[in-house]
């Protein structure tokens, strides 16, 4: 049908003073926007938000990466009724990668929304798992064509309630010879349900949808512009999400800098980050917009005159900033787009000079890595972790400096002196007196450091796997440990025991109690000692010197959807199953706790998900 209503481009102009508190979007949603880590509107998403509020048809076109995915979702998760018996949204997707992507998404947007249920479908995944997510009928299906077909003929999904149904990277699904799936999906879309197109490029394919399918329809063009900057050289270091800080740290003294700019998503990461800088001995602050502004200028100031060095921020923190001293970008957190890639990447290569752009990424995220090479037309080099004997060459180098530079400044008549006393009285030579001296100002920084290689930490899919413990007790055998030594309580030596209020009428296995642990407080896996399965609860043994704010998180996860009710447990034996119904205690909930089912869909086995907790870092 031709197109009777399309936006014109310059309706919704973006400005970068936009915030998507001005878009209309739904409360709950725009709390999920703010737990995500979004302040600012991309082009597409100004320009695509208002037109599906509307409830009108849209074609979007924007290359990949510039955050199409939230143009879509934070609109239709407003306007939508969701109706806990119905499948009310369909999100069409190329790949299993892009599937998962775009679900986990979506997920982090609806953290607010209570009852809205979200599963990924897509081949390659055992059919049987998806089988008992659909049993739920999730309010939102994300798919692939081919897997979708397939739960159509098996009479597994139902679309005849369907609200509102998109069709992403539809030029890239088509080109992988999808349209006839794509065809008979939409077929049996209601001729009611709003739908939605975005295509990076109008290949023949994609303009027969179009005239088939998507009716009368508003326009979304945002213009190919980005561009990358010549005198960056961009580099992407592959780290696992526990190992950041520790790779951060490392990069931080590998590499010569002179000032650095570290991006990270949230504002509450910029403090606690800076913090966990300063005590390794980095001059760094955070800069995020939760400061005053005589406090940004502050902190720019000191970074222009060197009084800091690092500063850790937020892209809306960032922009504009303009200091000439800053070497180095430093990608923390991957951005959720290229286009904001490329304007963190621009705030280094200042004045003429040369700059450098590091990017972490954990290995679900090398798709993103690819986009952004893509837009950018340019590779990103790959870079090692900076091992323990670098790092001690750069310490040895700087203590030297350090020490040539105390010789040439003089006034150290009374310190020679006191060593000639020293070795008189004790009958030391000056070389030993001189080593201990070293070894005194090493300052909690060794300077020939003994440090594990970290890039061969195996991601947490590859932990879980190596557990095959029995379902009723999980126990350090299975481990490389040291025999176990219990003590009087059956207890292992330097372990406590503690309490969990969630069993086998949980369905919960001993690997979902693993899993929770390691995955939110980045406990690892081998340090967690023997696990008992009952009815009603379990009790898990864990080393005796954890941090009291590692166990404040335990507390606050869940398992397999359930309220970890983590607690210490007492000298007693474990309570009868009798007694276990009910909880021992009330936890207090945490501010950006991140529960075991809100973690994403690729690191949970997709199993059914069910909005109950908010999202946030763990």
């Amino acid at each position: 049908m031709a197109n009777e209503n399309k936006e014109e481009d310059n309706t919704q102009e973006f400005s970068e003073s936009l915030k998507f508190s001005d878009l209309g979007l739904s409360p709950e949603v725009l709390e999920g926007v703010s737990r995500a880590g979004y302040e600012t509107p991309s082009p597409i998403q100004a320009k695509a938000i208002p037109i599906l509020l509307r409830g009108e048809n849209l074609l979007g076109t924007a290359q990949t990466g510039t955050g199409k995915t939230a143009a879509f979702t934070l609109p239709l998760l407003s306007r939508l009724d969701f109706n806990k018996n119905e499948t009310s949204m369909l999100v069409l997707s190329p790949t299993r990668e892009l599937a998962v992507q775009v679900a986990e998404a979506v997920q982090h947007f609806a953290v607010a929304m209570q009852h809205v249920h979200i599963v990924p479908v897509y081949g390659g995944q055992d059919i049987g798992v998806q089988f008992r997510a659909l049993k739920r009928t999730p309010q939102i299906i994300v798919a692939t064509p081919g897997r979708l077909i397939d739960h159509l003929e098996r009479g597994s999904i139902n679309l005849s309630h369907i609200q509102a149904v998109v069709l992403d990277e539809a030029d890239e699904m088509l080109d992988m010879g999808f349209m006839e799936d794509v065809e008979k999906i939409l077929s049996k879309i209601p001729e009611t349900a709003q739908r939605g197109l975005f295509s990076a490029t109008m290949p023949v394919s994609v303009k027969k949808i179009i005239d088939h399918h998507l009716g009368n329809y508003s326009e979304a063009c945002i213009a190919a512009k980005t561009a990358t900057v010549d005198k960056v050289r961009q580099r992407y270091l592959t780290v696992h999400s526990e190992q950041k800080m520790e790779a951060l740290a490392r990069v931080l003294e590998g590499e010569p800098y002179d000032g650095v700019l570290i991006f990270v998503r949230t504002k509450q990461e910029t403090s606690e980050i800076a913090e966990r800088l300063e005590a390794r001995g980095f001059n760094a602050a955070p800069l995020s917009g939760d400061l005053a502004q005589a406090m940004r200028e502050r902190t720019v100031n000191r970074l222009k005159t060197g009084k800091i060095d690092v500063v850790v921020a937020t892209d809306v923190a960032a922009r504009g900033l303009d200091v000439d001293r800053i070497s180095h970008v430093i990608n923390y957190d991957i951005p959720y787009d290229t286009e904001s890639y490329v304007h963190r990447i621009g705030r280094t290569a200042r004045a003429g000079r040369e700059g450098n752009a590091i990017l972490f990424i954990t290995p679900r995220e090398r798709r993103m890595l690819k986009m952004i090479e893509r837009a950018t037309r340019k590779p990103i080099e790959p870079m090692e972790i900076p091992s323990g004997d670098q790092i001690s060459e750069h310490r040895v180098s700087a203590f030297k400096q350090k020490i040539l530079d105390t010789i040439e400044k003089g006034g150290l008549e009374e310190f020679r002196n006191l060593v000639e006393s020293l070795a008189e009285e004790k009958e030391f030579t000056p070389l030993d007196i001189a080593a201990a001296v070293t070894l005194l100002a090493q300052a909690g920084q060794p300077l020939f450091p003994e440090m594990k290689d970290i890039s061969a930490i195996p991601d947490r899919e590859d932990r879980r796997s190596k557990f095959n413990g029995r379902e009723d007790s999980f126990g350090v055998g299975e481990r490389s440990r040291a025999p176990r030594k219990e003590n009087d309580n059956g207890i292992e030596e330097g372990f406590s025991r503690y309490y969990m209020g969630v069993g086998r009428f949980q369905h919960v296995s001993p690997r979902d109690i693993v899993g929770a642990i390691a995955g939110e407080s980045g406990i690892s896996s081998s340090e967690i000692g023997r696990i008992k399965l009952f009815d009603r609860f379990s009790t898990v043994e864990l080393p005796q010197d954890i941090a009291p704010e590692i166990l404040h998180i335990l507390e606050e996860m869940q398992v397999r959807g359930n309220p970890s009710r983590f607690r210490l447990m007492t000298d007693d034996k474990p309570l009868p199953e009798e007694s276990s119904g009910s909880s021992h205690f009330g936890s207090k909930r945490r501010e950006g706790g991140r529960p075991f089912r809100d973690r994403p869909f690729s690191e949970r086995g997709d199993r059914p998900f069910h909005k109950t907790r908010r999202f946030g870092r763990h």
